[in-house]
């Protein structure tokens, strides 16, 4: 039976290298993101900026630049606080598990989840990074389920147990909230995890000692069942010819002599 989840190997100085220098990648990254968000936010704050025309207008040309713009936008202190932690642990647990992936997976997100908002959302300006967020829960749930390597099914558990309230947060329940937003980046993110789930290595498989005591047993099992299978005796030759003086002869009928013979 296929396992769930495959383990992990013993640690080594080499892996433990590598595997600091993923989460310094990891942390970077995603500090990276938040940083730019309360640059963004502190910016107009202090400057006494209008951010709304950097906000997504559906149908409008001019709100095409949202698309790039509006998830460094927020319209409150209380909306950049909330939407910090999911941004900043989602992103740190993406570029950890999977560094390939993200580098797809996140410019999709981005990008497709802004333009289902300009296409089809309800006339508003629509900003925040919460689209982002939604995309990047549903892409570790669903790379979990599609990878069942240990990482990544302990990741997919863990986000859906602090966030699985976002998949009801993708309908329609506050006239405030851009549920489009939430909607197309969740749908960005699963489209994503479909596309790139193979792009990153499955961890090497650790080999425990009673599976290699058990392999040794079925060889050994198999190695003695064509060994009795060799030293059996035959259970038929064909039929035994009669010996006559020393030589192995088959008898013949002898011949009549006393009829015709037709030719």
């Amino acid at each position: 039976m296929e396992t769930i989840a495959s383990p992990t190997p013993e640690p080594s100085t080499a892996t433990v290298a590598r595997d600091r220098a993923r989460v310094r990648y990891a942390v970077l990254g995603a500090a990276g993101l938040v940083a730019g968000i309360w640059l963004a936010w502190l910016g107009a704050w202090l400057l006494g900026w209008d951010l709304d025309d950097l906000g997504i207008r559906p149908r409008d040309a001019h709100g095409l630049i949202g698309i790039l713009t509006a998830p460094f936008v927020h319209a409150s202190f209380a909306h950049l606080m909330s939407n910090t932690l999911p941004l900043g642990l989602l992103a740190a647990l993406t570029l950890y598990a999977y560094p390939r992936a993200t580098r797809l997976a996140l410019p999709c997100i981005w990008l497709v989840s802004g333009l289902g908002v300009w296409l089809w959302a309800r006339p508003s300006v629509h900003v925040g990074i919460s689209g982002i967020t939604h995309g990047l829960m549903f892409f570790l749930f669903v790379m979990g389920l599609l990878r069942r390597d240990r990482l990544g099914v302990a990741i997919a558990l863990l986000v859906f147990f602090l966030y699985g309230g976002m998949v009801l947060t993708v309908l329609p329940r506050e006239p405030e909230v851009s549920f489009e937003y939430h909607l197309f980046g969740a749908l960005a993110g699963l489209a994503s995890a479909l596309a790139a789930f193979r792009l990153d290595p499955l961890p090497p498989r650790k080999r425990y000692s009673w599976e290699e005591e058990e392999q040794e047993e079925n060889a050994q099992a198999s190695a003695d069942s064509v060994a009795d299978d060799l030293d059996a005796p035959a259970r038929w030759h064909g039929p035994r010819p009669r010996r006559y003086g020393g030589d192995n002869i088959v008898p013949f009928p002898p011949r009549r002599e006393d009829g015709p013979t037709l030719h």
